[in-house]
């Protein structure tokens, strides 16, 4: 049973790293390289995003699960510890993704699209661009940190 429960425990954090790796290293750069507007780019991006974040959200529920079993079966050390604590930072980053910088985003994508003057689009634009670099800068650290818990899984 230990060893059911470890292998599933790693082949869960893989399955998370997977889909953290495709979305940011295969559809961000693909929505990128697509000929539509901003609005629909984030449009679509959102609609991405709501489809992974079920499948995701289920994927990282499952895998704190199991990382939690396998502490129970094999005893409790501190490298379970630390990838509690960062699994925990990853769902706070995922939470934070989706529901603030993917609706802002979203939000200003809209406003924009409709903005009166030339001028108020290019402030949106900026606005959203900012909030695109955040976006990254999030997306990179769930990487790095998911990375780290596949490493821990493996070593836990």
């Amino acid at each position: 049973m230990n060893v059911a429960v470890h292998t599933l425990h790693i082949i869960l954090a893989g399955v998370w790293l997977g889909g953290v790796v495709f979305t940011t290293a295969v559809v961000s750069p693909a929505l990128k390289a697509m000929k539509w507007t901003e609005t629909d780019r984030v449009r679509v991006r959102s609609v991405i995003g709501k489809q992974y974040a079920r499948v995701g959200t289920t994927n990282l529920v499952l895998l704190f699960i199991f990382a939690v079993l396998d502490g129970l079966l094999k005893g409790f050390g501190a490298i379970l510890y630390v990838e509690y604590v960062l699994l925990a930072v990853v769902f706070g980053l995922v939470a934070a993704h989706g529901a603030y910088f993917g609706r802002r985003l979203a939000g200003l994508a809209e406003v924009e699209q409709h903005a009166g003057s030339a001028e108020d689009a290019r402030s949106l634009a900026e606005k959203r661009h900012a909030h695109q670099r955040l976006s990254l800068g999030v997306s990179q650290l769930n990487l790095l940190l998911s990375v780290t818990v596949v490493i821990l899984a493996v070593n836990g």
